[in-house]
């Protein structure tokens, strides 16, 4: 999230999927060995932010996301051409379940990546997911409407921001359209690391 409270800087498109600017929320993370290796390359550093980097790339056992995050423009999809933004290899490898309006067949990758298009909401998201993770957690990936969605239902046991320096003056803020009342974070967490500051939320349980 940059300083200014935005996840994706404005006018995402499929030719600017993180909107224009929103890259740089990520210069963080490219360099690190654990995005390096999650994406079939070697070397890379090793920092404050490693642990967190895990977390994301390797921690969880399902995923969750919305039909922005996987890509191929609004509406209904255009056939099977469109197989999200990762390659042939997506860095997953477990099911990962995309919230939409518009059916599609599940699309198996390789490295165990398998997509799932859940159109009836994002309960029924959260329990698929949770049924396909096994013993693992479940990963809410993003964007802002998804996470958005999930905090106003009560749905999130916990946040970690990643805030990097930087001002986008626009795009999708995080904490936006949240609902009466707005859900409580409890901060249990805060690491510094090169170009990010990582801070975890647990949210009570009343």
């Amino acid at each position: 999230m940059s300083l200014d409270g935005y996840v994706a800087g404005p006018d995402q498109s499929v030719q600017h999927p993180i909107g224009i600017g929103g890259e740089r929320l990520h210069e963080w993370l490219m360099p690190l060995a654990a995005f390096r290796e999650s994406h079939g390359a070697e070397g890379g550093e090793i920092n404050a932010s490693t642990p967190f980097a895990e977390d994301i790339l390797a921690g969880a056992g399902a995923t969750i996301m919305g039909r922005n995050m996987f890509g191929g423009g609004p509406g209904p999809w255009d056939g099977d051409s469109w197989k999200g933004w990762w390659g042939d290899d997506p860095p997953f490898h477990h099911p990962v379940f995309v919230l939409t309006h518009h059916p599609r067949e599940p699309l198996e990758m390789a490295g165990g990546t398998t997509f799932h298009f859940v159109t009836d909401g994002i309960e029924s998201a959260l329990e698929q997911a949770r049924a396909s993770a096994g013993d693992g957690g479940v990963s809410l990936g993003g964007g802002a409407s998804v996470a958005q969605q999930y905090l106003s239902a009560g749905l999130l046991d916990e946040l970690v921001v990643s805030v990097v320096p930087i001002l986008l003056g626009g795009g999708a803020p995080l904490f936006g359209n949240l609902g009466d009342p707005v859900p409580t974070l409890k901060q249990v967490e805060a690491v510094g690391a090169p170009g990010v500051t990582h801070i975890r939320y647990v949210l009570p349980r009343s």
